[in-house]
């Protein structure tokens, strides 16, 4: 078992690995910095004040869970170490640090446990293997297996510790400061925990796990309200039956008269003493005999009888106030801009993804509510649920916001360099290609879509889809899609602001008429909707770029130019087999972005694309046999004629047996027109000079 130690040397990280007798020896003497003697010494002072340790950033960081190797393009996964890291916070001091060591030990799978570098904090490694003793060997296997090990762990230490375990996301790069502990629990012959191998994690509630939740001290929570929004009501409750008892008193008159009213209210409504004081001298500032209302406020309750007998709030008020603090205790809730769904997770849980609130999961806090003694209805936990207390999560922006400084390496075409291809340009349009899809996310350019897509184009197993996919990180991976239907025009519009990423897969199957309408999708900023159940039409914000595969050249077939698509042939598989820095890759788009650098195409980037296209424009019947007709001829050349369209249309008629049909008039002027032919306007129509062959 190899233990993963990070620390900081001159502004850069240092990687090193060493075993778990190694690191124990690091712990117990110190060689080198001397940092963790210093927070040793430090945190007597340090405890029960705000300070700060100054060399904090010095001590080194430790990943047991599994071991990492740093390369250039970040880190690798190379072996799981069946660890599982256990931690409880916020305790008083070393004393009770102590005291959860002990629990800790009593267990069997107890591999260490150590007080962390706070000196409140206790870090409990457990054990856990396969059936067979072996460990998972992939990173996604022991991903799986990781999570399903911490929910275990959890529920087996909870019971056994008096105070609360800090539930963190099961992760394997979870890692912690170098310990401060000078004589950790270590027991190397520690029994695993044996798990089979999970094939993934379910987002339900299986029957044993509820009834080990049900067993979790955690899951055992009284009911309680929000004491200080709820004693404002009864107190403005009361304060309005007091005013009904005064006529013609009003804000800025002697309070002397209305104090008395005011303190048998309060009484009545049950308000203790001290809140109705202070609450009155909040709400009249300007009243400066404070011991004058003090003394009126003591007298009143010293002398009558029946403390809280009158209800002070109406029962509707009691329940709304009962439901909100049940929802915001009990539920994480938010508004999903991108899906327009309610999504949710229950607070205090070892479940830290959020799943959508759908009607069996609104049932259930309906059931829980009950439960608690709330009296609402279902309409009442949607009228909260549909309603501002409900805060608005875009899950792209939070993304974006959230990472990191750009290190300067340039990610973007490097990841362009795995497709192998002959375009000299391809990585620098690719570049522009991408700016521009994070700085439609960002929403810099509202007045204009992202109307530039590459399209990549090789035979079947290139991995052209699977690239598509990994351009996003998988934070984003639910707004990608590789199924748009253009039979139904409203719902392709629709995917304008719900996908990031829409792949237009097999892209030579779109018909002429269906890519008339896929120009105009490229080009739309954004969409104009009505939502279901909704009357009015809105506006909809565009987030999606596009992106296509194909297995066939000739693909492109409009003759009014092709500056739109990045037509690039792929000549090798793609290099997928890749771990791609996201966080580092979306830094740098980022950057660029806010920096000011050019995400559009110019119109030098569009007539290369023109030209470039070209090789991949699609060649069609009728254009076949015009060119089996007619050559271009210079008027200079007695050869030539100038004809009218339809005495071109009659020639080609004349070549061939099937009839042609009218409509094909205006497609073969379009066609001179892009060859350039001579033309001139007669009272008669367009002529062109042509030569017959």
């Amino acid at each position: 078992m190899k233990i993963g130690v990070i620390r900081q040397e001159n502004a850069t990280e240092v990687c090193s690995v060493c075993s778990m007798e190694t690191f124990l020896e690091k712990v117990k003497k110190e060689t080198k910095g001397k940092y963790i003697s210093l927070l040793r010494e430090s945190l007597p002072s340090l405890q029960g004040s705000s300070g700060r340790f100054i060399h904090l950033d010095k001590i080194p960081r430790i990943y047991p869970v599994a071991e990492y190797r740093h390369t250039a393009d970040g880190w690798k996964f190379k072996r799981y170490n069946g660890i599982v890291l256990v931690e409880v916070n916020q305790l008083s001091g070393l004393a009770e640090a102590e005291f959860v060591k002990s629990k800790a030990a009593l267990l069997p799978q107890t591999l260490a446990a150590m007080v962390g570098s706070s000196g409140r904090s206790v870090k409990i490694w457990v054990r856990f293997s396969l059936p067979n003793g072996s460990l998972p060997e992939t990173e996604e296997q022991a991903s799986l297996f990781h999570a399903q090990a911490y929910r275990v762990a959890v529920q087996c230490y909870q019971p056994l510790i008096p105070f609360p375990v800090t539930l963190k996301e099961p992760s394997l790069r979870q890692s912690f400061r170098m310990t401060v502990d000078e004589a950790p629990y270590y027991h190397p012959e520690a029994a695993a925990f044996c798990l089979e191998q999970p094939m993934g994690l379910s987002d339900g509630t299986s029957f044993r796990e509820q009834k080990l939740a049900e067993k979790n001290p955690l899951a055992r929570m009284e009911p309680t309200i929000d004491s200080y929004h709820t004693l404002t009501v009864m107190f403005q409750a009361a304060l309005r039956r007091a005013l009904d008892t005064l006529e013609d008193w009003r804000r800025g008159n002697d309070l002397t008269p209305l104090l008395a009213p005011l303190a048998e209210e309060c009484f009545k409504s049950g308000i203790p003493e001290e809140e109705a004081v202070y609450r009155t001298m909040r709400h009249y500032p300007s009243h400066k005999d404070e011991t004058g209302l003090r003394a009126t406020f003591r007298n009143v309750y010293a002398e009558m009888k029946g403390f809280g007998t009158r209800p002070s709030i109406t029962r509707e008020q009691d329940t709304a106030l009962r439901l909100e603090e049940f929802l915001k205790r009990r539920y994480d809730i938010r508004f999903n801009q991108m899906t327009d769904d309610l999504e949710y997770r229950e607070r205090n849980s070892i479940r830290f993804s959020f799943t959508t609130l759908d009607k069996r999961a609104r049932n259930s806090i309906a059931i829980q509510a009950l439960k608690e003694g709330i009296q609402a209805w279902d309409r009442d936990i949607d009228r909260f649920l549909h309603s501002d207390y409900v805060p608005v999560y875009n899950p792209v922006e939070e993304y974006l916001y959230e990472l990191g400084e750009w290190d300067g390496r340039d990610r973007i075409r490097e990841l362009a360099d795995r497709v192998a291809c002959n375009h000299p340009h391809w990585r620098d349009l690719f570049y522009r290609w991408f700016l521009s899809m994070v700085a439609h996310w960002m929403g810099r350019d509202k007045q204009h879509g992202n109307a530039t897509t590459p399209v990549l184009i090789g035979p079947q197993g290139y991995r052209k889809s699977t690239f598509c996919r990994i351009l996003l990180p998988p934070e984003l991976r639910f707004g990608y899609t590789d199924s748009l239907d253009f039979s139904s025009k409203r719902d392709a519009e629709r995917y304008l602001g719900r996908f990031f990423l829409v792949n237009l897969d097999e892209f030579d199957q779109i018909s002429g008429n269906q890519q008339a309408f896929l120009k105009h999708l490229l080009q739309k900023p954004s969409a104009s909707l009505r939502k279901p159940y909704s009357s009015s039409i809105q506006e909809v914000r565009r987030y999606a770029s596009f992106i296509a595969t194909s297995n066939h050249k000739d693909l492109l077939s409009d003759l009014s130019g092709n500056r739109r698509f990045i037509c690039v042939e792929v000549t090798a598989p793609i290099d997928t087999n890749v771990t791609v820095n996201y966080d580092q890759l979306y830094a740098q788009a980022f950057h660029a972005v806010m920096h000011g650098e050019r995400y559009w195409l110019d119109d030098a980037d569009e007539a290369l694309l023109t030209e470039s296209n070209e090789e991949f424009r699609q060649v069609t019947p009728l254009e076949h046999l015009l060119q089996s007709c007619f050559s271009v001829a210079s008027p200079e050349n007695e050869d030539g004629e100038w004809l009218m369209t339809l005495e071109i249309f009659n020639t080609l008629q004349e070549g061939i047996r099937e009839k042609l049909p009218i409509g094909k008039l205006n497609h073969i002027g379009r066609l001179l027109k892009k060859w350039d032919v001579p033309n001139k306007r007669t009272g008669k129509g367009s002529l062109y000079y042509l030569k017959k062959l």
